[in-house]
C-alpha cells in the first residue's frame, strides 16, 4: 500500500502530460472520419471520403495502398528475419569465443553503425547498380539489414554475455556437441533479446525513407513512407485529409506492436555488455 502511495503522484504528473498527446491522437481519428468546418474543431457530419483510397485501385499517378503496403511488410519483416538470424550467430562467437582482436571487432562494428545513411547513400546506389539489385526491394532489404547489423550482433553479444558458462559446460559434459548446447540450452536463456531486437528490427526496416525513396524509386517497389511522401509533393492536387488518413493508416502497425510489445523493447539494453 506505502509503494502506492509514493508512485501516485509520479503517476498523476505522467497522465497529465500525456493527456494532450492521447486527445491528439483521438481527434486525428476523429477528424479523418468527419468534415469539420474551417475554422472550428466541432465536426459537421461523417464521412469516409478521406479513406477512400483502400478501395481505390492503382493507377498511373499512385499504386494500389495495398500492394505498397505488402512492400512495406516484406521490408520490415526480412529486415528483421535477416538480423536476428546473423546476430543469434554472430553475437555467441564473439562472446564465447577466443576471438582474435574481438575488442577492437566490436568497437569497429559500433564505429560502423555510427555512420548515417546518408553519407553512404551515393556509394551504395553505385554497388547496387554494379551488381543489378537497385530498383528492387531485395537490394533495399540487403542494404537496410546490413547497417543494422552492428547494432544486432552488438546487444545480442550482451544478452549472452549474462548467459552463465555453468549452464553450457553441464551440457558438454553430458556429452552434447556445441551447437546442441547453444540450440537448446542457451537460445532460450536469451529469447527476450531475439524477441526484442526482432521487433526492434521490424519497427526501423517499417519506417525506412531514404533508402527506400533513393535505390527503389519505381512505383512497383514503393513502400509507406514513400508513397505518404508522394502525397505532400503532389503539386498539382494536395489531399490533406487523404495525406492524415493514409498517415493514421501506415502508423497503427507501430501503436499496435509498441502496445503490445512495450515491456519486450524496455529489455534490448538488458543484456548489458562486456568487452
Amino acid at each position: 500500500m506505502s509503494s502506492h502511495l509514493k508512485t501516485w503522484p509520479l503517476s498523476l504528473f505522467l497522465g497529465i502530460v500525456s493527456f494532450p498527446l492521447v486527445l491528439m491522437y483521438v481527434y486525428l481519428v476523429i477528424d479523418t472520419i468527419t468534415v469539420t468546418p474551417p475554422g472550428s474543431i466541432i465536426p459537421e457530419k461523417f464521412t469516409l471520403e478521406d479513406w477512400r483510397f483502400l478501395f481505390e485501385e492503382a493507377t498511373g499517378r499512385r499504386p494500389s495502398i495495398w500492394s505498397v503496403t505488402l512492400n512495406s511488410f516484406i521490408l520490415a519483416s526480412a529486415n528483421s528475419i535477416v538480423i536476428v538470424s546473423i546476430s543469434a550467430t554472430a553475437g555467441y562467437a564473439l562472446s564465447r569465443l577466443n576471438v582474435p582482436f574481438r575488442s577492437f571487432f566490436l568497437a569497429g562494428m559500433m564505429v560502423l553503425h555510427a555512420f548515417p545513411t546518408v553519407t553512404l547513400i551515393v556509394s551504395i546506389f553505385l554497388i547496387l547498380q554494379m551488381v543489378g539489385l537497385y530498383n528492387t526491394l531485395i537490394g533495399v532489404i540487403l542494404v537496410k539489414a546490413s547497417l543494422l547489423m552492428p547494432f544486432g550482433v552488438w546487444i545480442m553479444k550482451g544478452f549472452y554475455d549474462t548467459v552463465p558458462w555453468e549452464i553450457e559446460m553441464a551440457g558438454v559434459q553430458d556429452g552434447a556437441s556445441r551447437f546442441t548446447v547453444w540450440r537448446r540450452l542457451v537460445l532460450p536463456q536469451v529469447q527476450p533479446g531475439f524477441l526484442a531486437l526482432g521487433v526492434f528490427a521490424f519497427l526501423d526496416g517499417w519506417s525506412e525513407f531514404i533508402l527506400p525513396q533513393v535505390l527503389a524509386p519505381s512505383s512497383d517497389v514503393q513502400v509507406l513512407s514513400v508513397y505518404l511522401a508522394g502525397l505532400i509533393a503532389d503539386e498539382f492536387y494536395f489531399d490533406f485529409g487523404l495525406f492524415k488518413a493514409v498517415g493514421l493508416f501506415y502508423s497503427v502497425p507501430v501503436i499496435l506492436l509498441y502496445l503490445f510489445f512495450q515491456d519486450k523493447l524496455m529489455n534490448i539494453y538488458g543484456g548489458g555488455s562486456k568487452g
